[in-house]
């Protein structure tokens, strides 16, 4: 059976790195929905502290959408997916390694605003 060449191939390479990018907010988003508890007691957060660590991400997000579309237009999809890749999982590291309120809140804003991935 033929394999319907490159071109199939290159498209098939992208779909399962895009399916995998999904995976990684998703699972970012339960893992912070669960974690929220354990969150509160380690970082004495308040319950408008706990807001700030599920909204902060929302916020760059929807702020940064069209922005982060445009930049793909511009310099090029695939440079800013890599570039959105990179910065979403070293904000990643930083929310995991966080020792404040603070530094948490600006981790997971970062990693709103790495999360716009335009398709390669």
């Amino acid at each position: 059976m033929n394999s319907g060449g490159p071109k199939t191939d290159s498209r098939w390479l992208a779909l399962i790195v895009l399916c995998a990018g999904m995976l990684m907010i998703v699972l970012d988003q339960t893992i912070v929905n669960v974690a929220l508890p354990a969150i509160e007691e380690d970082l004495k957060f308040g319950q408008a502290g706990l807001a700030w660590v599920v909204n902060a991400y929302l916020i760059a997000y929807g702020g940064l959408l069209l922005l982060a579309g445009r930049l793909g237009d511009l310099i090029g999809h695939k440079k800013v997916f890599l570039i959105g890749l990179g910065v979403f999982t070293v904000a990643s590291l930083l929310c995991g390694l966080s020792l404040s309120s603070e530094m948490l809140i600006v981790s997971r804003f970062v990693q709103g605003a790495g999360v716009h991935w335009p398709r390669p």
